[in-house]
């Protein structure tokens, strides 16, 4: 069985409080996007997993593919021994969701070769084990996320239907901790207009509204990813925007607009 686990952008992000618990509720709109890997899972007389394209700075034992199999195979003894590959093509440290989008597709495979009968609900309830945003690609809809990105809504339809999506990453990455360490809270987030309402606005009218509150952390660490954002605008962008915690940057352009955005990694019409 093969599948092909995309990656996802994320439509504004505000950081509204630290729990107790150490992590963070937030607000954010999740949209799909067909940059993809490739995964392929196949019955075995013991468990293998191999994994090619990009390398992952992680032992393949540690990743997040094989514990989400262990997942599974803990709670149910009907999951067999596989053999899994992944052809890693979604760029880590990206800010686009691709190890999570993996390992949620593990899940959803297993499901479906095992005959488990898990619903969506009973997936996703797996998957924000594995990761905060790991249960957006169960269904894989936009939508909007709160909580810890968890608790999902989903919108209906694509916000981003018929416009011109073009992701770009510089060579560098960034580490969820290093964004998260000078992260500095804005007040005012917690009582902002909602992200759903604020994209009723046209498109062009977002820039300044729908914001990424880690723009402030990175973009000083990392120019080269503020230089990205700015070219985006440069070249036409209709809007423009950091993804999640960096490094990728996305602008959306008028369908018969022609960028050419240096570190491209997707360019298509969503």
């Amino acid at each position: 069985m093969i599948s092909h686990p995309n990656c996802k952008i994320n439509l504004g992000l505000r950081i509204i409080r630290k729990r107790p618990d150490g992590y963070h509720d937030l607000s954010s709109i999740f949209i799909p996007v067909p940059l993809c890997d490739e995964l392929e899972i196949e019955h075995s007389q013991q468990f293998e997993f191999s994994q090619g394209g990009i390398p992952i700075d992680c032992p393949l034992d540690d990743n997040i593919c094989v514990n989400a199999y262990r997942l599974l195979a803990t709670d149910f003894p009907a999951v067999g021994a596989v053999r899994m590959h992944l052809e890693k093509r979604i760029p880590f440290g990206a800010g686009l969701g691709g190890g999570s989008s993996d390992a949620a597709f593990v899940l959803r495979m297993l499901n479906d070769m095992f005959s488990l009968g898990l619903n969506s609900l009973q997936l996703r309830q797996y998957a924000v084990r594995l990761g905060a945003d790991c249960a957006f690609f169960i269904d894989n809809q936009p939508a909007l996320a709160t909580g810890i990105g968890d608790i999902l809504t989903p919108l209906g339809s694509n916000p981003l239907k018929g416009f011109q999506l073009v992701l770009a990453k510089p060579d560098e990455g960034v580490s969820t901790r290093e964004a998260y360490g000078g992260l500095i809270i804005d007040p005012a987030a917690a009582t902002s207009t909602p992200l759903p309402q604020l994209i009723q606005a046209p498109v062009a009218d977002w820039r300044g509204t729908v914001v990424n509150d880690f723009e402030r952390t990175v973009f000083p660490l990392h120019p080269a990813i503020s230089q990205l954002k700015d070219e985006c605008y440069r070249q036409g962008a209709l809007f423009a925007a950091m993804s999640g915690s960096g490094a990728t940057v996305f602008g959306l352009f008028a369908p018969d607009a022609t960028p050419a955005l240096p570190h491209t990694i997707f360019q298509g019409q969503l």
